[in-house]
């Protein structure tokens, strides 16, 4: 075998082990736990006149905020989802949301969805983002996925 040829079977090699790592991490099961409610949660939904644990996802321990607080897309977002569609991304919207960066309590793979909340002057999708959850949460990001609030539907 050339040295050529050793070196791009070598090269092969780790590629394929770094594939095979980045998918095995997700079937061994170990997913870690939610992280604990904090303080901040707490005020926050209290601040919001809601009681800690009346929102679906308010035990997450993130800020909650009402839906009226939210850029007004998000609430026309939040109408469509009630409707079932039709979304403004077809092959975007309601696709499973898979939680990479962990900031959502841990749940099954299928377990969140994900919706487009339009902002005007964007040339693409934008950053904002509306995920349900399968026990009726709603959360948003502002900042494609850097940071969540709880969101309460109901104001």
């Amino acid at each position: 075998m050339t040295p050529a040829r050793r070196l791009s079977v070598a090269l092969l090699g780790l590629i394929a082990l770094v594939v095979v790592g980045y998918f095995a991490k997700d079937l061994t099961g170990s997913t870690p736990a939610p992280p604990a409610p904090s303080t901040s949660g707490s005020v926050a939904a209290e601040a919001s006149g809601t009681a800690s644990g009346a929102v679906p996802g308010a035990e997450s321990g993130l800020p909650v905020k009402a839906l009226s607080s939210l850029p007004e897309q998000a609430a026309a977002t939040w109408r469509l989802i009630e409707r079932g569609g039709p979304f403004p991304y077809p092959r975007n919207d309601g696709v499973t949301f898979q939680n990479r960066e962990r900031l959502l309590p841990a749940k099954p793979r299928d377990y969140y969805r994900e919706y487009t909340v339009p902002t005007p002057g964007s040339d693409d999708r934008g950053a904002r983002r509306l995920v349900t959850g399968s026990s009726d949460e709603v959360y948003y990001t502002g900042d494609h996925y850097e940071s969540f609030v709880v969101v309460d539907v109901t104001e």
